[in-house]
């Protein structure tokens, strides 16, 4: 049985966490950091939280510090999370989008889904978008003219989003029926995303610490329950960077937990029925 996290080895790996990642873990949360890391810690045959920080941080071996960061990292997350962005999606955006792409005012409509773990949001945007296309007879306008971007830390969940399978519990978490019947193939216990809906989603591995400006620029980006985790400072970061790579009249989704005062500075809130979304201001 692994020994206790002390005081010392959590303020360690805190910052340790931080400044891979910047994720900033309060002191209230070090049983979490003990919990996730204590697997981590047996694993490597390892007989101490003290050996195992400065196994990872002298042999300053990537292996250990991705597996370090895959236990801390939170990947909760379920199709069609909270409903209101595909409903914003369908009902406001996607008419206008489509006008523009009909105009040729843009080519294509990029969308970049941030901390995007095993997928089911990125997949989400993009059955949400063939649904629409299809329930309203459109056919001159397809959904390879939106490109769809999902990025994370985690090469793990990453790998695992790009299979695009699922297990009985995941499939479970969010998904409408209807949608399971028409998108995805069953094999045993597994239903796989079929290859249209995952063709249309490009996964990369993307640290939101790092520069943003080989990404391009977006007409929408998903941020959301991901701002919650950072600090102050580096929440205004994420949320500067984000308004610098985005198009004229681009638009944010944040989690509903997390506060507009992040950022009044560079964007304007907007209602739709119970729902709120950001636009780009200017």
């Amino acid at each position: 049985m692994p020994a206790n996290l002390s005081h010392l080895e959590f303020q360690l790996f805190k910052s340790y966490i931080n400044e891979k990642c910047g994720i900033d873990i309060s002191e209230d949360k070090a049983y979490l950091v003990e919990t996730r890391l204590s697997k981590l810690l047996v694993d490597s045959g390892m007989n101490s939280f003290d050996e195992l920080y400065y196994a990872i941080r002298k042999n300053n071996d990537p292996h250990m510090s991705e597996k370090l960061i895959d236990a801390i990292t939170t990947n909760e997350t379920l199709w069609f999370r909270d409903k209101s962005p595909w409903i914003i999606l369908e009902e406001v955006l996607l008419p206008r989008y489509i006008d523009m792409l009909r105009s040729q005012v843009k080519s294509k409509i990029r969308i970049w889904s941030a901390a995007s773990s095993t997928g089911q949001e990125a997949y989400s945007t993009a059955m949400c978008i063939d649904h629409y296309l299809e329930s309203k007879g459109i056919t001159d306008i397809t959904l390879s003219q939106f490109e769809i971007i999902a990025t994370d830390i985690s090469q793990t969940v990453l790998e695992m989003a790009r299979k695009g399978k699922y297990d009985a519990i995941s499939i479970m978490r969010g998904m409408e029926q209807s949608y399971k019947e028409k998108y995805f193939t069953k094999d045993g216990m597994v239903w796989e995303i079929k290859d249209k809906i995952k063709n249309a989603v490009k996964f990369d591995h993307f640290n939101l610490q790092n520069s943003f400006m080989f990404l391009g620029k977006y007409d929408i980006i998903f941020c959301r329950y991901v701002l919650i985790y950072f600090s102050d400072e580096f929440k205004k970061e994420i949320t500067s960077k984000m308004f610098h790579s985005m198009h004229s009249k681009g638009i944010l989704f944040i989690g509903a937990s997390e506060l507009y005062n992040l950022l009044e500075e560079n964007f304007d809130m907007n209602h739709y029925g119970n729902a709120t979304y950001y636009s780009k201001r200017g």
